[in-house]
C-alpha cells in the first residue's frame, strides 16, 4: 500500500476528480440541490482539496461559500467522495480532516447533506438546521451543521443558496450602447 497525501486542489486536477465523481455518484449527483447550489460556481477559496496516491486523484473533498437563511453565511461541504477501489482506508476521514481544519480560519459554520452517523465524528448535526432549507427535494434530516464560533447557527432559519453574485459591470453595455446609431426620427 503507497502513502495517499492531502493537498489542495489543482487546476491540472479538475478532470480526474470529474471522473471520480462519475465513479462515485453517476449521474444522479447533478440533480441534487446541492449541486444546484455549486453549479457554474467556484468553490471557496483555499478550500478544496484531493486525497492523491502515486499522482492518481483517488479522493475529493470542496467547500463552497453559501447563505444561510437571512443573510447568514456559511460554508456548504461536498461532495466528499472516495474511488470505489480506496474506500475503507481512511481517505474520506483524512479529507474531512483536514477540510474543516483549514475551514476554521475565517469561516464560522459548515453545512452539508449527508449521513448523520458517518458526520456526527466530526461535529456535524442536525441539532441547528431544522430552520433551514435547500431548493429541491432532500431528506430534512440528513441536513447537517457544524459550527466553528458557538452560537453561529443559533437561530438560523430560510433557504440556503448561493451568495449574490456583484452585479455585471456597465461598462461593455454602455460602450455597446454607445457604438448603435441613434435611431431616425420620422
Amino acid at each position: 500500500m503507497n502513502m495517499i497525501t492531502i493537498r489542495r486542489e489543482r487546476r491540472t486536477d479538475q478532470a480526474a476528480r470529474e471522473r471520480l465523481l462519475d465513479a462515485a455518484y453517476g449521474p444522479v449527483r447533478f440533480s441534487k440541490p446541492s449541486h444546484k447550489l455549486r453549479e457554474g460556481r467556484d468553490p471557496a477559496d483555499g478550500l478544496s482539496f484531493v486525497a492523491v496516491e502515486d499522482g492518481r486523484v483517488v479522493g475529493t473533498v470542496r467547500l463552497w461559500p453559501v447563505t444561510a437563511g437571512a443573510g447568514r453565511e456559511a460554508l456548504l461541504l461536498g461532495p466528499l467522495a472516495v474511488d470505489p477501489p480506496y474506500r475503507n482506508r481512511g481517505i474520506g476521514s483524512a479529507l474531512m480532516r483536514r477540510a474543516m481544519q483549514d475551514a476554521q480560519h475565517g469561516h464560522q459554520a459548515v453545512l452539508l447533506v449527508g449521513d448523520a452517523c458517518y458526520y456526527g465524528r466530526f461535529g456535524f448535526s442536525a441539532e441547528k438546521t431544522a430552520g433551514l432549507s435547500l431548493p429541491g427535494p432532500y431528506e430534512q434530516h440528513r441536513l447537517l451543521g457544524c459550527e466553528f464560533v458557538p452560537g453561529a447557527l443559533d437561530g438560523v432559519r430560510g433557504l440556503i443558496r448561493a451568495p449574490r453574485q456583484p452585479a455585471p459591470k456597465l461598462a461593455p453595455l454602455v460602450a455597446a450602447m454607445a457604438r448603435r446609431p441613434a435611431p431616425q426620427a420620422a
